[in-house]
Parts: C-alpha cells; structure tokens; sequence
C-alpha cells in the first residue's frame, strides 16, 4: 500500500511540475511575442512609411532628357529611397487595369500625363519634410504638380506613436500576469511538498537546507521553461518570416539573442522568487494549518 502510496504522490508531484514548466513556458512565449512586436516595431513603421509615396506630375510636352535629369537629381537625395518613371502609356494601362474598362477609346485621348513616383526614406515621410521636398520639386519648370495623400501620411505618423504607447501599457499589463500566473502556478507545487517540508524540519534540517534542492529544482524549471518558449519564437519567427519577409527581418540579430537572454534570465529568476517565498511560507506556518 506504502508503495502504491509513493507511486501516486510521484506521479502526481511529476505532473504538477509539468504542468509548471508547461505554464511558466506558454508565459514566456506570450512576453517572447511581446518582445518580437517591440523589436520589430520600427521596421514594421518604416516598412508602411516608405511604402507611401508622392507623384511629381510632369507638363505633357516635357522633354525626356529634362526628365531624366529630375529623376537623377532625385536619386541623389539622401532622402529618396527611390524613383520610377510613369509615362502617359504607363499611366493610362494602370488606370485602365484598375477599371476594367479602355477609358481611352472614350474619351479619345489619354489625359494622363507622365509622373515620377518618388519613395521617401521613413525618417523624411513627415507631413513638414514633404511640404519643404514638395516646395524644393515645383521649381521645375515643367512640374505640374506634386501629389501627394496628406491625411494619409498624417494618420500614419499620427497613429505610429499611438501603438507605441499601446504596446508600452500592454507588455506592462503582461508582465504583471506573467508574474501572477507563475507565482500561483510555483505555490500549488510548492503545496504539494508541504508535508515534506514539515518532515525535513522536525528531523532537523536548517530553513536554508531545506529551500536548497526547491530553488535548485526551480531553477531549472525555469530554464527549460525558457529553452522551450524560445524554441516556439523561433518557429514563429520563422514563419513571419516565410509569410511576411518584407515586414520582418532577421537584422535584429543583438536584439533578438539580448530577447532570448531575458527570457532566460526572467524565467528563472521568477521561479527562484516565487520558490523562495512559497517555501518559506511553509517554514512557518503552524501545523495544524497544512491539512487547510
């Protein structure tokens, strides 16, 4: 019976110490997640930024020599990530690709006139830098007009800051969670051993001896909790990457291994500080309240 006994009570403490490192894992990958939207957040922002772009409509009877020279000059600025060059031909086939339909044959003449699109570094997409780019452009004298999507650009920088701060208070909230969830998570174990504790002090262990082997066992809990969150990152990552590789970039390499580190480092050390406190609630609380 002693033995059948010690086989459920082993059984059921491996299980409680799955369970632990399973949840303690699952919360690390939940800040891991976290960590890859911060890391990632200024290349997805400059990602959406330099995808918008302003057209440079150019006078019909310019010549190509003329236009040539505005797109080099372009180029040359350290702002402009790049250009292209739309003729009226171009033009008029994109516009009839969005309609679905030859306006051409309509209306009897392309109306369209040539443009130069012009893609901006995202530090330069600014509504004031493209006014000053915009002023700097019509001093051509065969530019039309330069267009551009104002209350676009506004949202965007305008919204960039606000998600920002939205992911700021929201790794805070996780965080908090994330201490909860494996503090409550470290106390059932902890529970499950009390009986223990009470056995190895009335034998005459010292509190320190006794928080040893629990901090120990914690300890790497929490790394192969950590190891295990860190390998589900990487297949996430791995699939960002195959699905949305000009979104994500695996540049961030200091980054992402100082992420890995901070796992490392927050998953044991919460399981030492919960280890910690659970055993020692155990050290000193009175026996008749164990069986509570």
């Amino acid at each position: 019976m002693k033995t059948k006994a010690s086989e459920y009570s082993g059984t059921r403490l491996k299980s409680s110490y799955l369970t632990l490192v399973i949840s303690v894992s699952l919360v690390l990958f939940l800040l891991g997640i976290l960590g890859l939207v911060l890391i990632n957040a200024k290349t997805l922002s400059d990602y959406f930024r330099e995808s918008l772009s302003f057209s440079v409509m150019l006078d019909d009877n310019a010549r190509e020599a003329d236009i040539r020279m505005l797109q080099k000059d372009l180029d040359a600025k350290p702002y402009v990530k790049s250009t292209e060059y739309v003729s009226k031909e171009d033009a008029a086939a994109k516009m009839k690709e969005d309609l679905g339909e030859d306006f051409i044959s309509f209306i009897g003449d392309n109306p369209l006139p040539p443009s130069i699109d012009v893609y901006l570094y995202a530090g330069y997409t600014r509504p004031d830098s493209v006014v000053k780019i915009e002023k700097y452009v019509s001093e051509y004298p065969f530019v039309k007009e330069v267009y551009y999507q104002e209350s676009l650009l506004f949202l965007i920088n305008e919204n960039v800051n606000k998600i920002s701060l939205f992911l700021l208070v929201i790794s805070s909230f996780l965080l908090l969670i994330a201490l909860t969830i494996i503090n409550n998570t470290i106390r059932l174990a902890i529970y499950s051993r009390r009986f223990l504790i009470r056995t190895m002090q009335l034998v005459g262990a010292t509190r320190a001896f006794i928080r040893r082997p629990f901090l120990v066992q914690s300890a790497f809990h929490g790394l192969i909790a950590a190891l295990i969150s860190m390998v589900l990152l990487m297949g996430l990552l791995y699939l960002i990457e195959k699905e949305f590789f000009r979104m994500f970039t695996l540049e961030s390499t200091r980054l992402l291994i100082l992420l890995g580190v901070f796992l490392i480092v927050i998953g044991i050390l919460i399981n030492i500080v919960s280890t910690y406190f659970s055993v020692n609630r155990y050290l000193s609380i009175p026996e008749d309240k164990l069986y509570n």
